[in-house]
């Protein structure tokens, strides 16, 4: 019997990201992972911050997961499956690695996993929008991202870029999270504004999406990540506790909605003729591209200036005969394309591929 890994059996992947780093990411995705769990989910937590991993002190477990030959088994909490460097990091020393090796761990934590079937796999994002990033975005097709900031100013504006990288790589915005709304005083529940208020909400106004909680500082939640034990269960009734269920209904409705307004640049087939590419869309529209008009358009590094903007590709360099060997999707936002002169660097975005189609009169609707 052959063992299943990788993500091919994952219903929705969720990113979880900040932009910058404090606002309490981990704490979010920690807890909204049990509170799916808790209500009979199949969930898995993936700790992409190699740098500074939380989830093992946050779900209570510094168990080392098991080995498969080169498969990893994750380790099990309150009915959450989860790897993170941190568990494989026993002594907690620095973890100094380059940017290339950190791809290929973060690689290996999604599909060299043994995740099974699950209906979310959340995946605990590292502060900015560099290479992890964007890695999982061209690796894994992302049902969505939930972006966190606090209320300040200066959160939500370093929380916005997070929010434009989802939106240039088409992975659809479930919402906007606002924690650290106030501090909820452990007897009587008041909530104080200590860091100001409305920056999530403006944020989430700015981009049109929802704002989908505000979460106030409670000590009981600190209290609980610090010892690892937020169980969610049935006869507990505590203040955080039905904030993230809540959340979770919330996360789940409008996922659904983000997803369909997502549709305008999902595809449903490709295919590849002598002439050039033939896609099929989700919305029902069908494009027709020539291989040649597409192979002017790419925008890697060795096509375009990536300074100045400027096309260093040249129309008589490229042979009218020219044709599309072969596609590779990558994320959901895009495709790499081989070419018959050798070229296969560039990555076409979706948006730009059906936009090409339009403005040539290729494009149509069955």
């Amino acid at each position: 019997m052959s063992i299943k890994t990788g993500i091919d059996e994952i219903k929705n992947i969720l990113a979880i990201g900040s932009g910058k780093g404090g606002v309490g990411k981990s704490t979010v995705a920690t807890n909204l992972a049990k509170a799916f769990a808790a209500q009979g989910k199949k969930v898995g937590l993936l700790d992409a911050d190699l740098y500074g991993p939380c989830q093992p002190g946050m779900m209570g477990s510094h168990q080392a997961p098991k080995g498969n030959g080169n498969i990893i088994v994750p380790v099990e909490k309150d009915g959450v499956k989860f790897v993170s460097m941190g568990l494989m990091n026993p002594s907690g020393k620095a973890l100094i690695i380059r940017a290339p090796l950190a791809i290929k761990a973060v690689q290996q934590f999604l599909t060299g996993v043994q995740w099974g079937e699950l209906d979310y796999l959340f995946i605990d994002l590292p502060p900015g929008t560099g290479d992890i990033q964007l890695t999982l975005a061209q690796q894994a097709k992302l049902a969505g991202a939930i972006i966190v900031t606090t209320p300040q100013k200066v959160a939500a504006d370093i929380a916005k870029k997070g929010l434009e990288m989802f939106e240039t790589v088409n992975v659809p915005i479930v919402g906007v999270v606002e924690n650290m709304s106030g501090y909820k005083c452990p007897k009587c529940e008041d909530v104080t504004p200590v860091f100001g208020k409305g920056g999530g909400a403006k944020l989430a106004e700015s981009f049109k999406v929802p704002l989908l909680s505000q979460l106030p500082i409670d000590p009981e939640l600190l209290a609980d990540s610090d010892s690892g034990e937020t169980t969610y269960s049935n006869d507990r009734d505590s203040f955080y506790q039905k904030k993230f269920m809540e959340l979770s209904t919330v996360v789940e409705k409008e996922l659904i909605k983000a997803q369909e307004q997502a549709k305008e640049f999902e595809t449903k087939e490709i295919s590849v003729d002598d002439l050039g590419l033939n896609i099929d869309w989700l919305d029902g529209s069908q494009s027709k591209i020539d291989a040649r008009s597409i192979r002017l358009s790419c925008p890697c590094a060795s096509c375009v200036d990536e300074v100045t903007g400027e096309k260093i590709l040249k129309s008589e360099d490229v042979s009218m005969n020219i044709k599309v060997l072969g596609v590779k999707p990558v994320g959901r936002y895009g495709i790499a394309i081989n070419f018959s002169d050798g070229h296969g660097t560039g990555i076409f975005k979706f948006e730009k591929l059906k936009k090409m189609s339009a403005a040539t009169g290729d494009s149509f609707s069955v």
